[in-house]
């Protein structure tokens, strides 16, 4: 592993994000060798040792997946209701954490990763990754709800901003919404759909970033490509490890 900062070092062992890590080596409760840690100083955590409140730090391989997730799955790692959960589907899941939680009744695309810093920067509003889903609902025409998804909506107080919409018609007086939007909030596609007057019957996510779901099967999982990788760490503004 080459050098990287001390912070960084932090984040991708599952410690913090980089910006918890900052304020832990502020504090002086990271040593590097038995020294107090600076931020921005290097770090190559195949020889050195690296310590938090006097606790050494394992490093995890760095890892991405894109899973499709299930109807009926949940996105946690433990589930009181004894549910199934993303990470039983996943050989060997130390380390990982999913990046933008899907609702038990929403299917569709989850990335899975052991880089904490790259989740937080993923899923933090400042960074507008693009989320596309694809939503079956019924209430409205298909004519009506064309002008209706082009109109500011308010969810929770605060204006859904979409950066794509694109209405179809479906069956039986249903609607096929495609929407695009750089933002995460909780429930934020069903909850823009419910003030359109609209009820969601599925509703599935294609894409995070520049990750496609594609023909990925449900329930099964695959190792991101290189490129995807790169395509990531570009987006969230994130070099190579050294930095």
């Amino acid at each position: 592993m080459t050098e990287m900062r001390v912070q960084r070092a932090l984040a991708r062992a599952g410690i913090a994000s980089r910006r918890a890590a900052e304020e832990l080596i502020r504090e002086g409760r990271v040593r590097v060798n038995g020294k107090v840690a600076l931020i921005g100083s290097k770090v190559d955590p195949d020889t050195q040792k690296i310590t938090v409140n006097g606790r050494a730090i394992r490093m995890v391989p760095r890892r991405w997946l894109a899973f499709h997730k299930p109807m009926g799955v949940v996105t946690t790692a433990d589930d009181e209701a004894g549910r199934r959960t993303v990470f039983d589907f996943i050989p060997n899941p130390a380390g990982l954490t999913y990046v933008g939680r899907l609702d038990v009744n929403t299917t569709g695309l989850l990335l899975l990763t052991t880089d904490g810093d790259a989740v937080f920067r993923l899923t933090h509003p400042r960074y507008r990754v693009p989320r596309r889903y694809t939503a079956l609902v019924h209430g409205q025409t298909t004519a009506e709800l064309e002008g209706l998804a082009r109109k500011r909506v308010l969810v929770d107080g605060r204006a859904v901003e979409p950066r794509e919409v694109r209405v179809r018609p479906g069956r039986e007086g249903r609607s096929i919404l495609d929407v695009t939007l750089t933002e995460g909030r909780h429930h934020v596609v069903r909850k823009w759909c419910e003030a359109m007057g609209l009820k969601v019957e599925r509703l599935a996510r294609l894409s995070y970033g520049p990750v496609r779901l594609g023909d990925l099967p449900p329930g099964k999982y695959r190792p991101l490509t290189p490129d995807e990788e790169r395509a990531i760490y570009r987006a969230i503004k994130l070099g190579n490890e050294e930095e």
